[in-house]
């Protein structure tokens, strides 16, 4: 018998040899090969670098698609995928999943964003949300929740306390502990939200004003359709605890709803926080609301808010760089390459479906560590269960986030100015085709694959978001969708893109280019050492300062 073969190790080198190689490999761009290595540049447990450009990240990531891949029919390429990631120039997975898929040198989620259930209206329940969201973030993931459920102040209580001090004190715990959990080369994210009926919304509206509070979170207001009446007709609205409640126990109608709203316009001036959800207009039109009798209704959002989630969902990211789909960009014969755009939103959503397989394995991981770890079983029992749950979210529902970054970029090379009209008429076509391509891959993958497991043809009949998409379907594909189904529940979301923008060398999301030449900060996570310490803000948070030239 032919000896077992020592697997070769791999080849180790330096931080300084990584910047080295990556800026060499983004044109002389230390920014971004800073951003590569300090975020996702593979690590082994000695703190040495197994990866020395993006091109090793991609051929990592790319052959562990192909893997995923070949459990199907018609799988993609080793190859193909490869050259869909290379040089980031038509799929780029974000964060997490850049980190994550492959790395077998430490134990993460690929998810880049989950919610967990609202606090209960208790020291326990407020405890159990704060330990989710430790046990979440220190797998890199980020997290959201809603705390409308917690009493507002001055309520009477059933412990030595007799009354509540109500949101305040709790904004700030859950705050401090998402600072308190260092990832790598960054720090935790979270999103806490409020409904706007809650009676405290004012003081979660101000919070933020005293700039030494809550800066381990940011906020959001979640406005109703009967609130923004109330705002448009100048009347007076209901304030009330429990904010759902048939017969609530506190119910304020003293509260003028413009009051309300122009405080948060001038938080919104002054520091672009909290943040406004429409609430209702995003419950009607996600589809996977339909399925909130199957524990998938919508309690909040993920950190930058961008997509709603259920409790216990969460949400992997990727992006289609529209830059590469502009042909003679920057001349008068500049056109958008629609059919090359539509072929790659298709292979994505296919590879986001993929990545949904890849998070359940890692959950598995998370989980198998946790059977191996030296506390006892009483103690790891939430940690557990918390997993259990998202891996059971994740299978029922596979729900991906497919985007776009670089359409400022793609609007400028297209010879369009940032907000014109025929630009919205552009970015309209744009969300338009991923739309349709993505739920077009996503019923070919239900006929291949099989739906998600909570799909009913019946609940989705007359929905306005997919009623409008596969109508827009070719007469087979919707002749599929009836009989087959879809195999995600949600498809589509547009991400801020910060750290990928400045690897793809693109403006941000759907952000424009606002200088061509500017000064920006990239925070020092507080176990690098050796990091150069521009700028120490307000809150002690430290960042090393780059300059930028836009390309």
């Amino acid at each position: 018998m032919e000896q077992d073969k020592v697997p070769d190790k791999d080849t180790e080198y330096t931080f300084e040899e990584v910047v080295s190689a990556s800026t060499k490999y983004f044109k002389g761009d230390e920014l971004a090969a800073n951003v590569f290595a300090t975020k996702y540049a593979l690590c082994n447990q000695k703190g040495m670098y197994v990866e020395k450009t993006p091109s090793d990240m991609h051929k990592r990531i790319a052959k562990e698609f192909h893997r995923i891949e070949k459990k199907y029919k018609n799988p993609l390429t080793e190859l193909e995928i490869f050259n869909l990631l290379k040089d980031f120039k038509y799929i780029v997975p974000q964060g997490s999943p850049m980190s994550g898929i492959g790395n077998n040198h430490q134990i993460q989620s690929l998810s880049n964003c989950f919610v967990i259930e609202s606090p209960q209206d208790s020291y326990g329940g407020i405890l159990k949300s704060d330990q989710e969201l430790v046990q979440i973030a220190k797998r890199r993931g980020g997290v959201g929740f809603d705390i409308s459920n917690i009493r507002p102040k001055g309520l009477i209580t059933g412990n030595a306390a007799k009354t509540t001090d109500g949101i305040e004190v709790f904004l700030d715990r859950f705050s401090n502990s998402c600072r308190e959990v260092a990832q790598g080369g960054r720090r935790g994210a979270l999103m806490l939200s409020i409904s706007v009926h809650h009676p405290q919304v004012m003081d979660f509206i101000k919070i933020k004003r005293d700039v030494t509070r809550v800066t381990g979170a940011n906020i959001s207001v979640r406005v109703t359709d009967e609130f923004m009446e109330a705002v448009k007709l100048g009347q007076r609205y209901e304030q009330r605890w429990p904010v759902d409640a048939i017969e609530p126990e506190i119910v304020n109608t003293d509260i003028h709803a413009i009051e309300v709203w122009n405080e948060l316009i001038e938080g919104a001036h002054a520091s672009a926080e909290p943040g406004v959800l429409f609430w209702d207009t995003a419950k009607r039109m996600t589809p996977s609301d339909i399925y909130e009798d199957e524990g998938f209704a919508s309690t909040s959002t993920n950190p930058c808010g961008e997509i709603i989630l259920s409790p216990g969902d969460s949400c992997r990211l990727m992006l289609v760089n529209l830059t590469s789909f502009v042909k003679n960009p920057w001349t008068e014969a500049a056109e958008f390459n629609w059919g090359g755009y539509a072929t790659t939103v298709q292979k994505a959503q296919r590879l986001m479906d993929d990545m949904v397989d890849l998070e359940i394995e890692q959950i598995d991981k998370i989980l198998s560590k946790v059977e191996r770890d030296p506390e006892p079983e009483h103690v790891r029992l939430q940690e557990k269960e918390l997993w259990e749950f998202i891996k059971a979210q994740a299978i029922r529902g596979r729900r991906t986030g497919l985007g776009i970054t670089g359409l400022g970029d793609a609007i400028a090379m297209l010879g369009q100015q940032y907000g014109s009209n025929q630009s919205i008429e552009t970015v309209e076509e744009i969300y338009k085709w991923l739309a349709l391509n993505s739920y077009e891959s996503s019923i070919i993958l239900a006929k291949e694959r099989g739906a998600f497991p909570a799909w009913r043809a019946s609940k989705e009949k007359h929905h306005p978001f997919l009623e409008r998409v596969i109508g827009e379907l070719l007469p087979h594909r919707q002749e599929d969708y009836r009989k087959h189904g879809r195999r995600n529940i949600a498809n589509t979301t547009t991400a801020p893109a910060g750290s990928v923008s400045v690897l793809t060398q693109t403006t941000s999301g759907i952000e424009p280019s606002f200088m061509l030449h500017y000064t920006r900060r990239k925070k020092i996570n507080p176990n690098d050492k050796t990091a150069t310490v521009d700028f120490i803000d307000d809150s002690g948070d430290k960042w090393t300062e780059f300059n930028v030239y836009h390309h």
